[in-house]
């Protein structure tokens, strides 16, 4: 009677964290996006590359997710989402590990590559297992929690910064591998509490075919692709070379630029949360949309424009992604709102991710490559276009919803 006891007392507080200890393996997997602009330059010193090829160690993490999220997102169901968060958290760890001791440059973008997979199953794995762990109520507010993984992830590994002068960037890649497989096991332990019969295949394939039909056929999805990818685009077209921007344009050590690195990726974090609020009190989508792509163009030329006074760079990337943070939740919100039925919102989100790993591609790169050439400031020329073509899109889209 006492062991029966003691077993379901573990059970429940099992069952208390294992919602929090899937968010934190969102937050370690996004660790692995962040690491890379916190070191670029010594990156590029350490390995003798230039600033468009470094580039790509931030492109390449979103190569596989620009082309393969929907097909992985199906692979839940047919191997389990307990397999698939486990095997996204190793496989990172081993990219990590194999990026922290080659010499290569192009075994190092490899392992980014396998980085970039795993991450993926662990992002479209873990949104399936809250669903299961919240079976007895309690869901909307895990799935906020889950929502804040990315900035969080961002936000902890810039503050890493101060410690990379005694560990170099290879012991940060090393100390994440160490982390990564760390947390598959914890990860693992939890996941018990998760009864298996709650993440049984329940796949219609007529019902996936009709979806991905509708999908490929109505212009919503493919819009809110597109605005997404414009989004992640202009935001990673400066975010990739945040520290180094700010270390330059405001004359101040790496390691200060990596806190304040930090406290700008949680001002995007505050800017989902504002958002939430002003289209619940009837804001128009549309308007927001405008004014933070046309903010996000104004903001980029006080950070990347040489000769403007040291104060302007800090408080212009703030606003920066202050208001950038408002897009991912008008496109997620537009999701909801603009497919004809419930069965349909996840492919409309579908969609929209597609769209946001492809501007995280491309973003950095055509960035990098257009530094090189032209300068710093034509990225803020960049940036304009792509917001141009991003309220145009939403023109088409939200003025007919509201």
């Amino acid at each position: 009677m006492m062991n029966m006891i003691g077993d379901r007392q573990r059970t429940v507080a099992i069952d208390r964290f294992v919602v929090p200890v899937i968010v934190g393996a969102g937050i370690v997997s996004a660790f692995q996006v962040g690491k890379v602009p916190v070191v670029m330059t010594a990156l590029q010193d350490d390995l003798g590359v230039g600033l468009a090829s470094a580039s790509w160690l931030l492109s390449a993490f979103a190569l596989v997710g620009a082309l393969a999220a929907a097909p992985l997102g199906l692979l839940v169901g047919r191997f389990g989402a307990k397999g698939m968060a486990l095997s996204g958290l190793l496989m990172q760890a081993v990219g990590s590990a194999i990026g922290g001791v080659s010499p290569v440059f192009d075994i190092i973008l490899a392992s980014r590559v396998l980085e970039g997979i795993g991450f993926l199953l662990l992002i479209v794995a873990a949104p399936t297992l809250i669903t299961a762990a919240t079976r007895h109520g309690g869901r909307e507010k895990a799935m906020a929690l889950w929502a804040t993984f990315m900035p969080v992830g961002i936000c902890l590994v810039m503050l890493a910064a101060p410690v990379l002068g005694l560990t170099g960037w290879r012991g940060l890649w090393l100390g994440n591998a160490v982390l990564l497989a760390g947390y598959a096991v914890l990860l693992r332990g939890y996941m018990r509490a998760i009864p298996d019969a709650d993440l049984r295949d329940d796949f219609d394939h007529r019902a996936i075919g009709d979806d991905l039909g509708w999908a490929l056929r109505s212009g919503a999805p493919w819009i809110l692709g597109g605005i997404f990818a414009a989004y992640t685009a202009c935001y990673f077209a400066v975010f990739g070379f945040l520290p180094m921007l700010l270390s330059k344009g405001m004359q101040i050590g790496p390691e200060l630029s990596g806190v304040l690195g930090a406290v700008i990726v949680l001002a995007g974090a505050a800017g989902n949360i504002v958002c939430g609020v002003m289209l619940a009190r009837g804001y128009q989508a549309q308007r927001i949309l405008m004014t933070a792509f046309a903010v996000m163009t104004v903001c980029s030329a006080g950070i990347l424009i040489d000769g403007i006074s040291v104060l302007v760079p800090f408080p212009a990337a703030l606003i920066f992604s202050f208001v950038g943070g408002f897009i991912p939740v008008v496109v997620f919100d537009a999701a909801g709102r603009s497919a004809p039925r419930s069965a349909l919102v996840a492919v409309t989100i579908g969609f929209a991710m597609q769209g946001n790993n492809i501007g995280l591609m491309v973003g950095p790169a055509i960035a990098g490559s257009m530094a090189e050439q032209f300068g710093w400031g034509s990225i803020g020329i960049l940036i304009a276009g792509i917001a141009c073509v991003a309220v145009l899109l939403g023109r088409s889209l939200l003025g007919r919803m509201r």
